[in-house]
């Protein structure tokens, strides 16, 4: 008897995490193994509520046309898994639905928290002694998952953090002489600056900014930053900044951070680039604008990047071809053969090496002065924002069906 398989997206959502989605859905109806395939409503939840959206009733057309859209058409969630030991009837539940359905296929598309809680679930499928093959699929815009030489998702946001910086940088030098001379552009990244470090590959673009990047990997100092933007200004008339979210004084404290946790138990940050524009103000006296990427930069699909949508797409499909060899607790990652021209392949790597590890910058790809990045970080990030942006030429996407499978237990609680 065929098996049949259960997929969920976690975390925050991409411009490319359905292209995934379609892959796996795909893959798994050329199998002569899988029967269903059932989407969890809202990640993880989904499977916890006996929430399964059947699949099968999606035409092709709808399945194949995920691969250009953003969000995540099942709906995510910010839900993290206890320990076994914490919470062994969580765990428990989701065995229950999983036997109900004759599941025996577990794809789970996020970062981090998705991969340990996929490697939580492949262990206590052992434990219990119920058959299921777990695979993570890899997904995060912060690009800080150990092993894979990048995430699907980051690739995009670059792209759109490359080209914002490039016509942000354009507008404030028309301006600079009588209105704004300094512009600061906040983006993601909590504890690892991959996002701002990428804005880098806008200084090769006429006017040549970001002239400064901060990064969580190095401490704020506040007199070196107000130098650097005082020089930048008597230098250039203007000054533009990227600044990731996460960037961290000497104590190791926020910026911005606030009294409020997340699903997740992580400090909600507050918005650096106010904090930043205050200082400049005030310190300076320097008329500024500011701005927050925040989840433009997640979802601009019309700007995505076709090597970032090709990862997305290959991990989904070798996700469901590492379950049908019976491989379990593994995460297909992207291996880098060369940048130049860039080659790259999709590997298996065990979620024990990736499940709770943060990808940080590299040292070596950060310049000496702490608010720049070297020529051999640009080298990396180059290959990653290249490729056709989809050809959308009326953007309307479809609800779906949507449509639900009867529940066969009692309701979670």
């Amino acid at each position: 008897m065929k098996k049949n398989a259960f997929y969920a997206q976690s975390g925050g959502v991409t411009s490319v995490i359905n292209a995934s989605a379609s892959a796996v859905i795909s893959e798994a109806m050329k199998s002569t193994k899988i029967g269903k395939v059932y989407a969890g409503k809202n990640g993880i939840l989904g499977a916890l509520r006996e929430e399964l959206i059947d699949t099968s009733k999606e035409s092709k057309k709808f399945i194949e046309s995920l691969k250009y859209r953003p969000g995540g058409v099942f709906g995510s969630c910010r839900y993290k898994l206890k320990s076994i030991d914490e919470n062994l009837r969580e765990y428990e539940r989701l065995i229950e639905v999983f036997k109900a359905h004759n599941i025996g296929y577990f794809f789970y598309n996020g970062g981090n928290d998705s991969a340990d809680t996929a490697l939580k679930i492949s262990q206590i499928s052992n434990k219990l002694n119920y058959p299921l093959q777990c695979i993570a699929i890899p997904k995060t815009v912060d690009n800080d998952l150990a092993v894979t030489d990048c995430c699907p998702g980051f690739g995009s946001v670059a792209k759109y953090v490359v080209t914002s910086t490039i016509e942000a940088a354009l507008d404030v030098e028309s301006m600079h002489e009588s209105s704004t001379k300094v512009f600061i552009l906040e983006v993601m990244g909590r504890h690892a600056g991959w996002i701002a470090g990428s804005s880098c590959l806008a200084q090769d673009s006429h006017p040549g900014a970001p002239h400064i990047i901060l990064l969580p990997e190095v401490s704020f100092n506040q007199s070196k930053f107000l130098k650097k933007v005082k020089d930048t200004v008597k230098k250039h008339g203007f000054c533009v900044i990227v600044a990731s979210e996460g960037i961290k004084n000497a104590k190791g404290k926020f910026l911005a951070e606030s009294d409020s946790k997340d699903a997740f138990g992580h400090s909600q940050l507050g918005g650096v680039a106010p904090r930043l524009a205050d200082l400049v103000n005030n310190k300076l006296k320097l008329k500024n604008h500011w701005a927050v990427a925040d989840y433009l930069q997640r979802s601009a699909s019309h700007l995505s990047s076709g090597i970032d949508r090709a990862h997305a797409y290959e991990v989904g499909k070798k996700a469901v071809q590492y379950a049908l060899q019976g491989l379990n607790g593994v995460m297909p990652v992207i291996k880098r053969k060369s940048s130049m021209p860039y080659k790259w392949e999709v590997v298996s790597a065990p979620l024990t090496k990736i499940a709770n590890v943060e990808k940080k910058l590299p040292a070596g790809f950060i310049s000496k002065d702490g608010m720049g990045m070297t020529k051999k970080a640009r080298s990396y990030f180059q290959p990653l924002i290249e490729g056709k942006v989809a050809d959308i030429k009326n953007i309307k996407y479809q609800a779906g069906k949507m449509e639900m499978v009867t529940k066969k237990l009692k309701a979670w609680r």
